[in-house]
């Protein structure tokens, strides 16, 4: 009889474990439902993520994850934006990523990736500006990538222009090591289109390390086009004026295509790159082209800036009056004297508004309006359509010669009707 209690006692005992048992096993068996269903997890993780970066994120496509071998993700119809955001930073058709489980472990310590594939992602970059102004300085280590990253289709949306069809090839990404990639895509602008493809190297993914650029990029409008071939370098710059290059040169041998023209030259612009707020500018800028018939050899420095449309705020010299226009008068034209000048416009990046020009050789000076267009038209037909060229201004000289006869104190005015003042645009 005394034997029972402990025979209870051990019956209890069992009892107790295959009741924990059961309870691990009904713990495991939820768990393993729970883990089958790729979007709970996805939705987990994404909101972890957004926690730490200060976003909102969410996808509403199927995803699917693997934890054996390598840990991999894919989420699909991708929305991040920042809380009480009305537009979103990034929203993506899809998402893969892979990383290895050191990674996981680290808690964020270690930011080792193995891939990422993002397809048709849509940056816009004003809010994406605004989110990483939210963004404490030491948030600003760099990942690494030892797969790579690959962007197809995207989109990055700006003030007055777009990037589209952005194919990026990024064969690896380490902190510390020189990094080389491939774009290829169409930057438009209004009615103007900029059809890219270029490499790109930089010595280190940081602020103040030097950038390469190399390739083919063309400029698009109407009926003419602009093939080059751009070699840019600079050193990449963070600061309350924006971010862009330091000590930027560009360099391009180019064509005029239009009709029947294809007019080849070369040109440089210098100076300081920056985005702020949706103005892209150069100040102060260097500039010079050199090119043969109608193109001109000039340097020229000032101010260049693109934000809703282009602007010009040039000074310089022409070296000389190129033989392919039309002659000008003498005295005129028998002098040797560079011509200086200052050129100023504001309108479509595709020059067709009005520009303002004061042009001058020794004591002969010009000031007027006109449209690059058809000043162009003009000098490719020559004197046979009209012997003034469309554009509105005056000329005073002290001498001119006008068949055989000798005018002192010459004053002459253009109207061309079809150049609108720039005052009623």
């Amino acid at each position: 009889m005394a034997q029972q209690p402990e025979k209870r006692a051990r019956w209890s005992r069992r009892k107790l474990a295959l009741a924990a048992l059961l309870a691990l096993l009904l713990v495991a068996l939820l768990a393993l439902r729970w883990i089958s269903q790729p979007d709970r997890v996805a939705a987990l993780l994404l909101g972890r993520v957004g926690a730490a970066l200060g976003l909102e994120i969410t996808a509403r496509g199927a995803s699917e994850y693997r934890v054996l071998g390598t840990p991999m993700l894919v989420v699909r119809d991708v929305v991040a934006k920042q809380p009480g955001a009305t537009t979103s930073v990034l929203e993506a058709k899809r998402i893969y990523l892979t990383m290895p489980w050191s990674t996981i472990r680290a808690g964020g310590a270690d930011l080792t990736v193995e891939r990422v594939e993002l397809d048709t992602p849509q940056v816009d970059v004003a809010a994406l500006q605004r989110w990483l102004a939210t963004r404490p300085p030491s948030e600003t280590r760099i990942p690494t990538l030892t797969e790579g990253l690959r962007i197809v289709d995207g989109q990055a949306i700006g003030n007055g222009w777009t990037v589209q069809a952005l194919d990026l090839d990024l064969p690896s990404l380490y902190p510390d090591r020189r990094v080389r990639a491939q774009a290829r895509g169409r930057v438009d602008v209004g009615t103007t289109r900029l059809p890219f493809d270029v490499h790109l190297a930089l010595t280190k993914p940081a602020i103040g390390a030097g950038l390469g650029l190399s390739g083919q990029v063309s400029v698009e409008s109407g009926d003419w086009k602009l093939p080059m071939k751009p070699v840019l370098r600079g050193r990449l710059y963070s600061g309350t004026d924006g971010i862009g290059l330091d000590r930027m040169k560009l360099g391009a041998a180019a064509r005029y295509v239009s009709g029947d023209s294809d007019l080849p030259f070369v040109f440089g612009i210098a100076g300081p790159l920056r985005y702020r707020e949706g103005v892209l500018s150069i100040a102060p800028a260097g500039s010079v082209v050199h090119g043969d018939g109608p193109i001109p050899a000039l340097n020229a420095h000032g101010r260049i800036a693109f934000a809703d449309a282009l602007s010009l705020q040039l000074a310089g010299r022409l070296a000389a009056w190129p033989e392919a226009w039309p002659a000008l008068p003498a005295p005129i034209g028998a002098s040797a004297s560079p011509l200086p000048f200052a050129l100023d416009y504001i309108g479509k990046p595709d020059f067709s508004d009005t520009a303002n020009l004061r042009l001058q050789r020794d004591q002969t000076r010009f000031a007027g309006r006109f449209r690059v267009p058809e000043i162009v038209a003009w000098i490719d037909a020559g004197t046979n359509v009209s012997p003034l060229p469309p554009l509105d201004g005056s000329v005073t000289t002290p001498a001119m010669e006008v068949s055989g006869a000798q005018l002192q104190g010459v004053e002459v005015v253009i109207d061309d009707p079809g150049v609108a003042d720039p005052a009623v645009q």
